[in-house]
């Protein structure tokens, strides 16, 4: 029988008592009374929206500048007080909490946005407890539910009086803290191993990228004009007016949709068939080359047969000519040494742009075919090490955080 278990059975043998909030403490409302020009070089600190609704322990050190007078009568943050989102854009995001879990070192205000609840006595819970208590699934979904609305979700403090929760003797609290603490500790220690080791191979592809390039032996200097007849711009303006659907469009790339030299479905756009004949200049095919000519400038993908058919935006599209691989083009443009062979074909101050008719004087190393082959396939492979590591890390983070949110609830749950 474990540390936990022993305790519940010797100390509330005959489950834990449940209490509503309103028995057990009182709500008090944020900043009221204030105007825009009250946050700018104020003379005390509040407490923000997203610093309650993204610590479950309240993150003093991110608190920000309001003005206060010595006449006002605002509510003042003290240790074990648990703060709630008064109102969110979604019912599930409502009523987020944090819990005041130290002793302010100054006096901090509560922004008008959120309230607080205060137990009566201090003594009844340990405010690391309460922590974890109001972000679990179980309290999670009563304090959910007295919030309505319909373009945004308010929670009612009527209504938050009337919630249940557990009151289990102060040890069982603590040996639940120590528990949870642990398990956090793990969990963002594993999560700090895994983003440097996604970090490490990044570095170690970046540098073999750049390794492969640097050598000119046995290469032709050739223009991009050569390579690719066909360098054009993807349509350029309005284009709105010619959305559609699936059915009855045809599926159209912009440059949000080209990242880490492929083409992604983050964003996903028909226009209407109308329009790609009336442009099929600009239909892609296999093989093409497409860059991003402005915003994060440079970066290519090649189009392969997903995409194939499709029509683009402010892209500029580069059609193969047979001489070289296209990916082994994409692959020159992400290394250091083409990024900067990209310089002449480059325009505007502040706001940068690819043009494409001098991107047909850029120069780039060819080296045989079977070579270009041969550099493709090494950095396929170790592009694929890399993003199969970063797949998987989001996957790994997010099971390491429902095993947590498991057990968590777990030893949150009493009879």
């Amino acid at each position: 029988m474990t540390r936990l278990a022993k305790l519940i059975d010797e100390l509330c043998p005959d489950g834990v008592e449940y209490k509503r909030l309103g028995e057990l403490g009182s709500f008090y409302s944020g900043l009221t009374g204030k105007n825009k020009k009250d946050f700018v070089d104020g003379n005390a600190k509040y407490i923000t929206y997203v610093n309650v609704f993204s610590n479950p322990g309240l993150k003093n050190e991110q608190a920000e500048s309001v003005k206060i007078s010595k006449d006002e009568n605002q509510t003042t943050l003290k240790l074990g007080d648990v703060i709630f989102t008064g109102s969110s854009e979604t019912k599930e995001e409502s009523g987020m909490s944090s819990v005041v879990t130290e002793e302010p070192a100054e006096e901090l205000y509560l922004n008008s946005f959120c309230f607080v609840w205060r137990p009566e006595n201090k003594s009844v819970f340990e405010p690391n407890f309460l922590k974890y208590l109001f972000r679990s699934h179980e309290i999670r979904k009563r304090i959910i539910k007295t919030s309505n609305g319909v373009t945004r979700f308010n929670v009612s403090k009527e209504k938050m009086k009337k919630v249940l929760i557990p009151v289990p003797p102060l040890e069982i609290q603590r040996e639940i803290v120590r528990i949870l603490d642990k398990f956090t500790e793990l969990k963002t220690k594993l999560n700090a191993e895994l983003a440097a080791e996604q970090k490490v191979r990044e570095q170690q592809y970046e540098y073999y990228l750049n390794k492969v390039f640097e050598s000119e032996k046995n290469v032709q200097w050739k223009s991009m004009g050569d390579l690719f007849p066909q360098i054009r711009n993807g349509f350029v303006g309005t284009i709105k007016p010619y959305f559609t659907d699936k059915e009855h469009g045809v599926r159209y790339l912009e440059g949000t949709n080209i990242h880490d030299g492929t083409i992604s479905d983050n964003e996903v756009l028909y226009v209407t068939k109308e329009f790609h004949q009336k442009h099929i200049n600009n239909a892609l095919k296999a093989d093409d080359i497409l860059m991003v000519q402005s915003g994060h400038i440079g970066e290519c993908a090649v189009v392969g047969d997903k995409y194939k058919g499709a029509n683009c935006h402010a892209l500029i599209i580069m059609s193969n000519g047979g001489k070289c691989d296209s990916q082994y083009v994409s692959y020159y443009f992400h290394s250091n040494k083409g990024r900067k062979s990209l310089k002449p074909a480059i325009t505007g101050g502040t706001i940068k742009h690819v043009l494409a008719t001098k991107m047909k004087n850029v120069k780039i190393p060819v080296p045989p075919l079977a070579e270009q082959q041969r550099i493709v396939d090494v950095l396929d492979r170790f592009d694929a090490i890399c993003h199969d590591l970063t797949a998987g890390l989001p996957a790994e983070i997010e099971a390491r955080q429902k095993q947590y949110e498991y057990y968590r609830d777990k030893l949150l749950t009493f009879n």
